[in-house]
């Protein structure tokens, strides 16, 4: 995506999808198979990943019916609290875990912003870039799976589950259709770090086809590293 990454020791691996699309449960089987690969894995969230961008989640997704009543959210303070959460978290726990060489895997991170705020809620996907740079310093995913699958058996799957509802669960369909579609164009655009996922399979081969993308991203990141290493032989000219 054209950002300077000298800084970086660590890989950024980010997990993306409409509500019940079982990304959260693929992140946590990835980081116990990358461990017992000798990797150093921090798993993280958005909204969240430090106290303070915690708090800020929980003014997000406060699902209180009197206060969607009394107040309801407006879109642009729904993206400017999840870019100020992303700033905090970026520079107190994800900064420092690349610098320290270890694999950081993320539940959601700006290409959700793009997504719910841009494609859902209709803001400014320009502006949003934008600020989402200011927010990040520019820190961009190297690596992005995208878990697709229809959205009402999405949310189908979010009432059955035993998690408590949170705000966005009680939008509408047609919000979340958007947002499914928003995600998959940026899948478009950024094929070569994004990749789609069938997440209606079961969870046992959505595992195995994480876990052959994954190894196939790191093998190729060796051999890159590798390559840059080598010194240049230079042939001897002829007299």
């Amino acid at each position: 995506m054209g950002v300077n990454r000298g800084w970086r020791r660590g890989i950024l691996i980010t997990f993306e999808g409409v509500e019940g699309s079982g990304k959260t449960t693929q992140l946590t089987r990835l980081a116990k198979r990358l461990r017992e690969d000798g990797h150093r894995v921090v798993e993280t969230r958005e909204p969240g990943g430090t106290a303070r961008a915690e708090r800020i989640r929980d003014i997000l997704l406060d699902a209180k019916a009197e206060n969607a009543r009394t107040e309801p959210m407006a879109p642009a303070s729904e993206a400017l609290l999840i870019l100020a959460g992303r700033s905090q978290h970026v520079t107190q726990r994800i900064q420092p875990a690349l610098r320290d060489g270890a694999v950081v895997l993320c539940d959601r991170f700006s290409d959700s912003t793009f997504a719910y705020q841009g494609y859902g809620r209709g803001l400014s996907i320009t502006l949003l870039r934008r600020l989402n740079r200011f927010a990040t310093h520019r820190v961009t995913p190297d690596l992005t799976l995208l878990f697709d699958l229809p959205v009402s058996l999405g949310l189908a799957r979010r009432r059955r589950s035993e998690r408590k509802q949170n705000r966005l669960d009680h939008e509408t369909q047609r919000f979340h259709e958007k947002v499914r579609q928003g995600f998959l164009k940026l899948a478009a655009r950024h094929s070569q770090q994004i990749k789609v996922i069938n997440a209606r399979a079961d969870p046992e081969t959505i595992a195995a086809e994480v876990d052959a993308i994954v190894r196939h991203f790191l093998a190729k990141r060796r051999k890159s590293k590798v390559t840059r290493r080598r010194p240049t032989i230079q042939k001897a000219h002829r007299r």
